[in-house]
Order: structure tokens, then C-alpha cells, then sequence
């Protein structure tokens, strides 16, 4: 498939004299999502009100549009279901895998994993009991401390900081040679990178569609099971609609079969609609083709911002195999170079304690964007232009 990218860039209501490198925090808003989401609301939600369950097909959404997210990530139809926010469903990837192996109690993870999904882990243990464990390591201690008391490994295949990517393949190759399940975050792979579920044999993968996928800001989240597994798992949030009859109003669990046992409770119909209208540009492309541009855009930024910037560290990969579709540079007064930036129209977006980080969408994203970014940045080292005070104050998102 060759991609055109003039197209998909035109496909976003992106504002003018803005360029926008952070749709690895959030996407920006497709054209035709609002339309969308005003017919969702008016014909549907306004004029069919409850029947809309049955009449628009809300109730069916979230298997179909795991079924389409599904192929952006490598994983068989009927897989992955959508709903709920990430944090929920690293919980049920997490407590389903403890279950399917009792006699292992320790969830290894590493130092560099998102906290949100180390919290997740550290609150299920706790309330599983003392002999539950989350073990923290370095990245280069991982393969070692994987053993025979490892139940689940627990990663993020990209860093959200650095943007450095784990081998999936081989690290859950490790994990099954030792008898343990693997876990894999793809919040900042799922439209990103291309991604293999189902070719490295992974167990379960979790992701969220409001940053590459760009559903918009709450956008819902994703589960993937292994298909060995599916028919196996106990969900321990047993919500009324993954119940085999949910309609039946039963006082005892039955799960449904397949993928669908993961649905807990009612699905944002308003975000399902948006996340609908942005996969139908995600339908024009393929992740091969993404992931060559992305590599061209973020190599070229590097190139460009290194030969101008000498204060700025590249704290990426440089191994373009070796990261996502991300680049980080640090700096001291890294808060302040970023809010310098956002002022002159460049959003990236800041990692504390001391990271730049920019996003490359090759959907939306050009040549002249990254040429435009870097010249930019040049101009607020060279001049020190982010040492005016208005750049040093934190508002409540960094």
C-alpha cells in the first residue's frame, strides 16, 4: 500500500501557524469526528434514545472496534475489546494472569514503566495479600530477575519518557521459557509502531486510543488476551455487560464467551463514535508505511536539532530500530525551553525532571513541520530565550 500523507494530513481539523508534535500525549481532533459526534448526539441519543442500544448498534462497538484496532496491533480478530480507561484494564490484564498462575505470586516490572501502571500493580498486591510481590528492576536487569516465581512480566514496550522500545518478541520468549505470562503496555505503540501480538506470542496487551489513534481527550481503552487464553479468564471486575446473559439479570457471574467476558460496565457511546470516525483514516494506511515516515521524520529532527542545539542531550535511542515514534532531548531547564516553544507555536510536551520530548505522526506530520520545530528550537537556545520568567511558572499539566 502506498500511503498518501498530504491526504490523511488533511483529514485533521489541525489550527493554523501551529505545529504539533505531541499526538503521542494527545492526538489531534480528525475533521470529521465533530460530525460524527453531533450526529451520535442529535439523530441517535435525540431522536432514538434507548432503542439507540439496539437501532445505532452502540451495544456492539466495543467488539467491533476491536476487531479494528486489533489489525493496527497484530493481534486475530475477536482479541481485543474496547472500553474503560487504561488503568482498568492493565488491573484486569494483571489479576487475570495472577489467576491463571496460583502458585506464582511476583509481578515484574522495571523502573522506567509508566507509574500509573506500577501503582496498579503495587494496589493489586496489596490487596491479594503479603506473599504478593511487585518487583521493580533495572532494563538491563530484566532477563535475570525473570525466574520460576515470576508470574507475570509487566512492560511498556515504549518508554514514555526516552521513547526506547523493548524487544517484544524476545523478552516474552524469556518469560515463557521460565513459565511466567507476559504483559505489554502499548500506550505510545498502538498507531505508533508497528506492533505483533500475535507473532511474538504475546499474553495480554492493554493500550490506550487518545494519543496515536487519536479518539480524543478520555478516549477509551483497549484489553488483548492471547486466544489460548480467552476462554480461561475469570474477569476479578465481573461487570454486568461481560456476563453470558446480561439481560437475564442473573445475581450469580456466568462470563460470556470469548474476548467480550472482558466488558464491565456501559461504553461511552460518545467516545465509541469518535474513536469510529478516527479509525476510518487509520483504515488508509499501513503500519509499515507509517513506521518508515515516522523513522524519516524523527531522524531528521535529531539531525537538525543536534547540529544547532550543542546544550540539548539526545537521551533517545539513536537507533531508529531501537525507539518508537518519539525523540526526548534533555536540559536543566527543560520545563522552560518546552514553554518556550508552545509559545511560539510548537506543542511538544515536558518530562520531568528534564525532558523535551516531541511526537512524529506521520498522518499529519511533514518535513516543514520538523524543519519549522527545529529551527525554532535553535533560536530559543541560541538567544536563551526560555529564561523569561513567564516560562518558569508549572501550570497543573506539564
Amino acid at each position: 500500500m502506498t500511503v498518501d500523507f498530504a491526504a490523511t494530513r488533511a483529514l485533521f481539523d489541525l489550527p493554523q501557524d501551529v505545529i504539533y508534535l505531541d499526538g503521542n500525549s494527545l492526538g489531534p481532533l480528525p475533521r470529521a469526528t465533530a460530525k460524527r459526534l453531533a450526529d451520535c448526539v442529535q439523530s441517535e441519543w435525540g431522536q432514538m434514545l434507548v432503542t439507540g442500544w439496539n437501532k445505532a448498534g452502540w451495544m456492539a462497538q466495543p467488539n467491533l472496534l476491536g476487531d479494528r484496532i486489533a489489525r493496527l496491533i497484530g493481534a486475530e480478530a475477536g482479541t481485543v475489546m474496547v472500553g474503560d480507561t487504561l488503568s482498568i484494564k492493565v488491573y484486569q490484564a494483571l489479576a487475570s494472569g495472577l489467576d491463571l498462575l496460583p502458585k506464582r505470586r511476583i509481578i515484574l516490572s522495571n523502573d522506567a514503566n509508566f507509574p500509573s501502571d506500577l501503582y496498579i500493580a503495587q494496589g493489586l498486591c496489596n490487596s491479594l495479600g503479603p506473599d504478593y510481590q511487585l518487583k521493580i528492576v533495572e532494563n538491563g536487569a530484566i532477563e535475570d530477575a525473570l525466574d520460576e516465581t515470576t508470574a507475570l512480566l509487566m512492560l511498556t514496550e515504549v518508554d514514555y519518557r526516552t521513547g526506547a522500545k523493548f524487544d517484544m518478541g524476545a523478552l516474552t520468549k524469556k518469560a515463557h521459557q521460565v513459565g511466567a505470562l507476559t504483559l505489554w503496555d502499548l500506550a505510545h505503540s498502538a498507531g505508533a509502531i508497528p506492533v505483533h501480538l500475535s507473532q511474538t506470542k504475546a499474553d495480554f496487551a492493554v493500550g490506550c486510543t487518545y494519543k496515536y489513534l487519536n479518539s480524543g481527550p478520555g478516549g477509551p481503552a483497549f484489553i488483548y488476551a492471547a486466544p489460548h487464553l480467552i476462554d480461561k479468564l475469570r474477569p476479578a471486575l465481573a461487570g454486568w455487560l461481560g456476563h453470558a446473559d446480561p439481560f437475564n439479570f442473573s445475581q450469580t457471574y456466568e462470563p460470556k464467551k470469548g474476548i467480550a467476558r472482558m466488558r464491565i460496565g456501559t461504553p461511552p457511546v460518545l467516545q465509541m463514535a469518535a474513536l469510529e470516525t478516527a479509525l476510518d483514516i487509520w483504515d488508509l494506511v499501513d503500519m509499515e508505511d507509517v513506521r518508515r515516515a515516522s523513522i524519516h521524520l524523527s531522524t531528521r529532527f535529531i539531525a537538525a536539532v543536534e547540529a544547532s542545539c550543542p546544550s540539548l542531550s539526545l537521551a533517545s535511542p539513536r537507533d531508529a530500530e531501537r525507539r518508537g515514534s518519539q525523540v526526548s532531548f534533555s536540559h536543566l531547564e527543560g520545563f522552560a525551553i518546552m514553554q518556550a516553544l508552545i509559545a511560539r507555536g510548537v506543542i511538544g510536551d515536558f518530562r520531568a525532571p528534564n525532558l523535551i520530548r516531541f511526537g512524529f505522526a506521520p498522518l499529519y506530520n511533514t518535513e516543514d513541520d520538523i524543519d519549522s520545530a527545529a529551527r525554532i528550537l535553535a533560536e530559543i537556545m541560541r538567544d536563551d530565550l526560555w529564561k523569561e520568567a513567564t516560562y518558569q511558572t508549572r501550570a497543573a499539566v506539564t
